[in-house]
């Protein structure tokens, strides 16, 4: 998806994927160094191995795959409960009475205090000078 490059900079297609129709494809010109930058970010490491699409629990087989372990183990499929019935749903629900407001999932509240009122927790000092002895 390159479409050019020199010694200053690198021209490229990508696909924004918050819009639909053909002006999804979009073209992009940044600086050479800048370019190499974000690029590495997608390379891994050596000895390391992309395991998105691999293993057991991976999204394409996933059901049939537990089926499988759990007739080759010989374990009973979880019963089914009515909603409300477990004492889970329970506790769920009161784990997600304050959800994170970025991701929905379950966040610590620590204190609640009055609005323009000053919070009683005081945060942790932060460490002293780090030194380190090069020599």
């Amino acid at each position: 998806r390159l479409i050019a490059a020199d010694a200053n900079t690198v021209t490229f297609t990508f696909k924004d994927y918050r819009i639909e129709g053909p002006e999804r494809y979009k073209t992009m010109t940044l600086a050479t160094g800048e370019f190499i930058r974000r690029f590495l970010m997608h390379v891994l490491p050596k000895g390391f191995h992309r395991i998105r699409h691999y293993g057991l629990l991976a999204n394409g087989g996933r059901a049939d795959n537990i089926t499988r372990a759990r007739a080759m183990l010989g374990v009973p499929a979880p019963a089914e409960t009515p909603d409300g019935a477990g004492t889970d749903s329970a506790v769920q629900s009161a784990a997600l009475a304050h959800p994170c407001p970025c991701c929905g999932s379950r966040m610590i509240v620590i204190e609640i205090f009055a609005r323009y009122a000053t919070p009683r927790h005081q945060p942790s000092r932060a460490p002293g000078a780090i030194r380190i002895d090069t020599s």
